[in-house]
């Protein structure tokens, strides 16, 4: 009886066919029809889950059995739907509506329970599975507690540097233009987070050279003996045609991934309790896990957690132990307060322990920027940042998740700390920035990078920058070694614009400056009539850096001669910065605007997309027309 079962058994088996893996793919968006990206997409029942990109799209794989999507989002109402054999599942996402009763009597909230980690006397090993034994060989120890955490509260608390555009200067006066580079583009993606959930952006959360740099631009590689090419174009200005505008253009040496030097890698990563939303910690863990899988055998990664208290959760490990690097990440989980000082300190003592000389020696640091424990206002977090980076040690800082973003704090850490700052909105955020981008965002080139611009008053008659408003040097810093200044990593490209309005122009509101008591002639307007065999030159570009371990300065300059492009003479690169530059100055509601519209931005950029690879520039043109 038994053989005749089994045969009918391995009959039925032999019978079936393979499994075919479903997939469900489809798009999230408001009530606008506008896309909505960090939206947590959950099969019920289970812990699978993905996150929508910045267009909305998301794609899940259901384990077998699974019946219902869940879609989450925190200012949204939860939505679930049916599988039901269904491959396409788009939805449309309500704002969560607040009654007068809601306010008065909020709703009991659900306490949960998370490992919360305690430091005990100088103990700086958290205990983990398998990491006990850790404990005890370091002298140290350290006990873990359950305790009820109730969900952190929707309350906006999120802060920016405040903003004074830069206004025109008169180059008879003020002949320089000093400024640090900045390779940083949080603000772009946060400026695209606040649009895709249909809210106002803050004029402060937008840094026009950050949206701007967000994209790559075609420049010439760099060849000879510096390490980034030169690039220069003047044309009509799109906002305002009677002002010339200026495109000056970097871009850093390429660098093959297999000929990178090893990495000193130092994750260090915020599980308080206000990382805990979809769109911070889990969303940080899968970023993290993208990097882990670039890491070589060569390279070396430790994990660093803070939250009441600060600890090591992984020692230093070979890049390729990929199992025991990625376990640590899935372990990690959200609760207590942000003691961020703490963990900056203790990441820094594991670099320097681990440190690799003539190698990339770098700190990761994630988090909302919620720091209230300890060391956490942004002149104490300077201090110490400053402090530590003549280590060799530098820092990438990345910025998750809506509502208590401290933007100002992670933007001084990665500015002292010789390093850059991006924001995470999604997972495709996360890959551009920690894959695509792998070597200019932990790959240094050159630091202490500075430009300084003459302006020649025999044709200008007033120039302004567009942005690097924080980055702005005193021009005696330019040739001082001991001041900071931005860096650059491989492949990286910068840019920067500036307005011009032309010699002989009579327009009105620009700068007036009394006549000097002490000299004459300079303000006599005649004076920027060309001198006899002068040259033909807007202005002199000087540049400063330093190699990554040199500590003096090495300088470069070109000219630019005064021919000025017309509209239909100007490149993609020209017209797509200025594009970029137009919105910005919308969004800021900024008196320098000119006649920008979004209609102009959308049509401007449209016809200078390029070949558009990636696919940015295009998002970019539906983000504006998002905004419209």
């Amino acid at each position: 009886m038994k053989t005749i079962v089994s045969v009918i058994a391995f009959m039925l088996l032999t019978s079936m066919g393979p499994v075919t893996q479903v997939t469900i793919t489809g798009r999230v968006t408001n009530t606008a029809d506008e896309p909505l990206s960090g939206v947590t997409v959950l099969i019920r029942g289970t812990n699978v889950s993905v996150m929508t990109d910045a267009g909305g799209y998301y794609t899940i794989n259901p384990v077998p059995g699974a019946t219902t999507l869940v879609f989450s989002l925190p200012g949204m109402n939860t939505l679930e739907e049916p599988i039901a054999g269904r491959t396409v599942i788009n939805v449309r996402m309500e704002p969560t509506a607040r009654t007068a009763r809601d306010k008065k009597e909020p709703k009991p909230v659900k306490h949960e329970l998370f490992l919360v980690a305690e430091e005990v006397a100088d103990c700086e090993v958290i205990s983990a599975p398998g990491r006990e034994k850790s404990a005890q060989a370091s002298g140290a120890y350290a006990r873990s507690s359950y305790y009820h955490v109730p969900p952190p509260q929707p309350v906006n608390t999120e802060s920016y540097a405040n903003i004074d555009e830069n206004g025109y200067k008169d180059p008879l006066r003020n002949p320089y233009s000093t400024f640090s580079i900045d390779v940083d583009n949080a603000s772009y993606s946060n400026v695209r987070r606040f649009i895709n959930l249909g809210q106002e952006v803050p004029a402060d959360a937008v840094r026009i050279e950050e949206m701007i740099n967000y994209f790559k631009y075609d420049y010439p590689k760099a060849t000879g003996e510096h390490p980034f090419s030169v690039y220069t174009e003047a044309g009509i200005c799109p906002w305002n045609k009677n002002h010339y505008l200026l495109h000056i253009g970097l871009r850093g040496k390429d660098i093959d991934k297999d000929e990178l030097p090893p990495s000193n890698l130092v994750f260090l990563i915020d599980v308080s309790g206000s990382m805990n939303y979809p769109n911070k910690l889990p969303l940080l863990k899968s970023a993290f896990g993208l990097l882990a899988r670039e890491l070589r055998a060569q390279d070396r990664v430790a994990i660093v957690v803070y939250a009441g208290a600060a600890g090591v959760v992984l020692e230093s490990t070979p890049g390729n132990n990929r199992e025991v690097i990625m376990q640590a990440l899935d372990n990690l989980r959200a609760g207590g307060s942000t003691a961020g000082g703490a963990g900056l300190m203790l990441a820094y003592r594991i670099a320097e322990k681990n440190l690799i000389k003539g190698g990339n020696n770098r700190i990761i640091l994630a988090t909302d920027g919620d720091f209230n424990v300890g060391v956490s206002d942004n002149t104490s977090m300077e201090k110490l940042v400053e402090e530590k980076r003549g280590l060799g040690v530098y820092m990438t800082v990345l910025g998750f998740g809506m509502g208590n973003i401290k933007d100002d704090k992670m933007e001084i850490i990665a500015d002292k700390g010789n390093g850059n700052y991006a924001y995470i909105d999604n997972l495709q955020e996360a890959r551009r920035v920690l894959v695509q981008e792998f070597g200019g965002t932990l790959f240094t080139i050159a630091k202490d990078v500075k430009f300084q611009i003459e302006f020649n008053p025999a044709y200008v008659r007033s120039y302004r920058l567009v942005g690097y408003e924080n980055r702005m040097l005193a021009d005696e810093d330019f040739n001082d070694d001991t001041k900071d200044a931005g860096e650059m990593g491989a492949g990286h490209t910068v840019t920067a614009l500036y307005e011009i309005v032309p010699a002989g122009s009579d327009e009105a509101g620009l700068p007036l400056i009394d006549p000097l008591r002490y000299q004459s002639g300079k303000e006599n307007r005649e004076v920027r009539a060309p001198l006899k065999d002068a040259p033909r030159e807007l202005c002199n570009i000087k540049l400063r850096y330093k190699d990554p371990d040199a500590l003096t300065s090495k300088v470069f300059s070109r000219t630019v001669g005064t021919d000025i492009k017309k509209a239909g003479e100007t490149t993609d690169r020209f017209r797509f910065s200025a594009a970029v530059a137009s919105f910005g100055m919308i969004l800021r509601n900024s008196q320098y605007r000119g006649t920008a519209t979004l209609n102009d931005v959308v049509t401007l950029a449209s016809g200078s997309r390029g070949t558009d690879t990636d696919g940015y520039r295009a998002e970019f043109i539906r983000l504006v027309q998002a905004a419209r």
